[in-house]
């Protein structure tokens, strides 16, 4: 289990080096998204490339890229030492902030459940988890440097970001479900039958 109140800070889940090529990375797949869409190159409800908002942040963001998706995958072993937990992978979702974005409190669904949020580079911002379970509580500040991550039981803890004044900061997410929990098996790969596959597959997926 968790060895704190839900949460725990891993430093160094992967290496800031390893950590600096996935944000190149996501920047170089967000210049390619606005120049497809700038260009009218791609259909604006094909989601592969990512999207400009989302439900929760004003901010580029890509569900299940698929090299987020091989991050996911082979960085669930450590995590699990980490939590003595046996996880389930369910899906990725990255974003690039910039300067005025904000992320409101708020606990996820139930493919979120066990989660691990992961800075990969730009300009420091920290997150807040209230690890009492509570709402609306003062929290607490964890700050991450590239490469390190904060996991935390997404159903059951507010999380949130304040108000951003840097340029640029790129997050992953990487969700799993506690592999004893009875939902853990409809909620593996989120729904879908193999990882990586974009939200916009899903009504032809058979």
């Amino acid at each position: 289990m968790f060895k704190k109140d839900h949460y725990q800070v891993i430093r160094n889940l992967i290496s800031p080096d390893m950590a600096n090529l996935c944000y190149r990375y996501l920047l170089n797949k967000r210049r390619v998204f606005k120049f497809l869409h700038e260009n009218k190159l791609v259909s604006p409800f094909n989601d592969h490339w990512g999207a400009l908002t989302d439900q929760q942040v004003d901010a580029w963001a890509n569900y299940d890229d698929v090299l987020m998706t091989t991050l996911l995958v082979e960085t669930k072993s450590k995590l699990e030492k980490e939590i003595d937990m046996k996880l389930i992978e369910t899906y990725t979702y990255t974003r690039l902030y910039v300067y005025g974005n904000e992320l409101h409190r708020h606990k996820d669904r139930p493919s979120c459940a066990v989660s691990a949020t992961m800075n990969l580079g730009g300009d420091a911002w920290p997150i807040y988890v209230d690890n009492t379970g509570g709402e609306n509580n003062p929290g607490i500040r964890v700050d991450l440097e590239p490469g390190d991550c904060l996991m935390y039981r997404g159903t059951e803890l507010e999380h949130w970001r304040e108000k951003f004044y840097g340029e640029s900061c790129g997050q992953v997410f990487l969700h799993y479900n506690d592999a004893s929990d009875p939902q853990s098996k409809d909620n593996k790969y989120d729904g879908r039958p193999i990882l990586g596959l974009p939200n916009s597959a899903r009504p032809y997926i058979k």
